[in-house]
């Protein structure tokens, strides 16, 4: 048994999902994003006793490129992510009407099955194929499926299908650029490569371009709040739950290992972009009047401070960036779901017409306040104990990058409990406000549970990635 099942289980997911017809199709694609999140389980169970379910095969030998599949940690950690968040992304849409819902859960099913495949692929080439096969289901759940006026959709959805498709251009190019040299797209190959310090420099800004642009960070962040806010719900938890992941989670994979003394010299431009990005998404946050455009630039914010955790290159740095990731994943798809909650009833993300709600469901406000105080890292919840080690590790580095990437909390605070207070408090609104169904209670309690729990108890991730990010952290300390 080896992480390959998991593809498989999803490919053939899309296939069926597809198959399976309008009627059928969301209950299909739930069936089989389930099967694939019990499958991690169970093979994660059989890496936590030793075994051994990576998969590695030849695929093509001129170029030599092979199959190959990694599992350690870290991938387990992000695989994980993955496929426990895909059946409740889709069964959060359970009470949403899709037209031509077969290809819509289809190509669900098909982008999870290209982000568990990059965060597991450790061959170049291969790797580069499931970072462009992830973009291509989210450009038509985005442009077919989405919000608002269909002309700025089309925008929106272009303009980020073309930055995403340049900037990996050039990671393929530094890919091309290290085969010629080690004669393999293998990561232990590529690994073992002594490149000189310009070499690793292009490299190291070749990869940052394709990371930087899908984490997102500033100045390449110009996509995102649009995409977001026009993309469906759906489309909205894919790509901050977990698509953006994919970049952070490849700068430590791939980056800061193969180019490390560019890493040492530039520590601190990276850094301090990463917290440039927390400063401005908090402020722009602060304006804004959508719902979901506020949770676009918070998320661009918290992702900022994730991407400065990185690039800090200590073991804490990574373990904080790896925690926070995950939590984030969470509570960002449980927040964007309450948005739709929200607009299912009211037909609206303009925070002004809301107000008045909490009168008239207070289970409902009760949840959304936990996800709001879970996002600002409240202690006992994931997010403080990422955060906290992200901050502690910046610390490490320079005690003013820890007070800059603090403001995150602070004007988090601010502008959460602001939209809290304008969105669900007040004089009881005129429109009536219908208590939350069974799926959508049954949602929002699973991913409180999920923070509640690894916030009180860290340590088995703790555990699972530690080893991982030692390894990745003795390959960025090598001697070259």
């Amino acid at each position: 048994m080896n992480v390959s099942l998991i593809l498989i289980i999803l490919l053939v997911g899309a296939f069926a999902t597809f198959l399976a017809g309008d009627k059928l199709a969301s209950k299909v694609a739930f069936f089989f994003g389930l099967a694939a999140a019990g499958c991690s389980i169970v093979l994660l169970n059989h890496y936590n006793l030793g075994e051994n379910i990576s998969f590695i095969n030849q695929w093509i030998t001129q170029p030599n490129i092979s199959f190959a599949l990694k599992a350690d940690g870290l991938s387990m950690a992000m695989l994980l992510l993955t496929t426990v968040l895909t059946p409740i992304i889709i069964f959060s849409s359970f009470g949403n009407d899709y037209k031509n819902s077969k290809s819509f859960y289809a190509l669900i099913l098909f982008m999870s099955f290209a982000m568990a495949g990059t965060f597991l692929a450790s061959d170049g080439l291969l790797y580069y194929i499931f970072w462009e096969l992830s973009l291509i289901p989210i450009y038509f759940i985005a442009l077919i499926w989405g919000n608002g006026d269909a002309e700025e959709r089309k925008k929106a959805v272009v303009k980020f299908f073309i930055y995403t498709l340049a900037g990996s251009l050039f990671m393929l190019v530094a890919f091309v650029y290290m085969y010629q040299k080690a004669g393999s797209f293998l990561l232990e190959d590529l690994y073992k490569l002594n490149l000189t310090a310009t070499e690793q420099l292009w490299i190291f800004l070749a990869f940052f371009l394709a990371y930087a642009i899908k984490i997102p960070l500033i100045p390449f962040h110009t996509w995102q709040a649009n995409v977001y806010q026009k993309a469906p719900t759906v489309g909205t938890m894919l790509l901050s739950g977990i698509m953006l992941k994919m970049g952070l989670y490849s700068v430590i994979r791939w980056q800061l290992p193969l180019a490390p003394l560019a890493a040492k010299e530039y520590m601190y431009i990276f850094i301090g972009l990463g917290i440039a990005g927390v400063i401005y998404g908090s402020i722009v946050a602060l304006k804004q009047k959508d719902l979901k455009k506020l949770l676009a630039y918070s998320s661009l914010a918290h992702v900022g401070l994730i991407a400065a955790g990185t690039y800090t290159l200590t073991l804490d740095g990574l373990r904080g960036a790896v925690l926070q990731m995950i939590a984030h994943g969470f509570v960002v798809v449980g927040l964007f779901y309450v948005a739709e909650i929200i607009f299912r009833r009211y037909e609206t993300r303009a925070i002004a017409e809301m107000g008045g709600i909490r009168s008239q469901t207070p289970k409902f406000t009760s949840m959304f306040l936990i996800l709001v105080l879970a996002s600002v890292a409240l202690p006992s919840t994931f997010n403080f104990v990422g955060e906290f080690t992200v901050l502690y590790s910046l610390s490490q580095i320079n005690i003013w990058f820890a007070i800059l990437g603090g403001t995150t909390i602070i004007l988090g605070a601010y502008y959460m409990l602001k939209m809290f207070q304008h969105a669900m408090l007040g004089e009881t609104n005129t429109k009536i406000f219908a208590d939350v169904t069974f799926n959508e209670g049954a949602t929002l309690v699973i991913i409180i549970a999920v923070l509640f729990f690894f916030g009180m108890y860290p340590k088995p991730i703790i555990d699972l990635i530690t080893p991982s990010l030692q390894e990745i952290l003795t390959q960025i300390n090598r001697i070259n």
